[in-house]
């Protein structure tokens, strides 16, 4: 079964890629950089940790937007982290230069714990759910937020992250 939730994600994943990279023409893209901040629980034990991390989203119609992300969390207490997701925003205009949007979409997240001579790594799929806003500073520039849950088989995390992207 583990197998095939595996296959399942990379196969949504790279079909939504594909869906984004055969219709550029017709939309807006961006590419942008971010911050993150994650706490979580695994097993009872809590886990905070700061990442950083790189985007790439197009507008497929108006108020539907997809995104591809990266994010990595260098080693604390042994333990590193990374995460590769596509997901999914409806976009809201609230104000002239202000957009919120849900946002769902899957990926998988990797561990690796190095502890001496013994190391661990795992990959899961997992679900994002959550919300941001975009902020637009000027015709290029945007400022955004997002807070999402990060669903996997038994490492849930919340994450908060902050950026910029260049929209062309």
């Amino acid at each position: 079964m583990k197998s095939f939730l595996h296959k399942l994600a990379i196969f949504a994943i790279t079909a939504l890629t594909c869906a984004a990279i055969q219709a550029q023409e017709k939309g807006d893209m961006a590419a942008g950089a971010h911050l993150v901040l994650a706490t979580g629980n695994s097993l009872g034990n809590s886990y905070t940790n700061f990442g950083i991390g790189t985007k790439f989203q197009y507008n497929i119609f108006k108020p539907v937007r997809l995104e591809g992300l990266f994010s990595y969390f260098p080693e604390k207490d042994f333990v590193s982290m990374w995460d590769v997701s596509a997901n999914g925003h409806y976009l809201i205009p609230v104000a002239d230069q202000v957009m919120v949007y849900p946002l769902g979409g899957m990926g998988i997240f990797g561990t690796k714990t190095d502890h001496g001579s013994k190391s661990y790594s795992s990959r899961d799929i997992c679900i994002n759910l959550g919300i941001g806003v975009d902020y637009q500073l000027n015709d290029h520039l945007v400022f955004y937020i997002e807070l999402k849950s990060k669903i996997v088989k038994d490492w849930n995390r919340l994450m908060l992250s902050a950026g910029l992207a260049y929209r062309f």
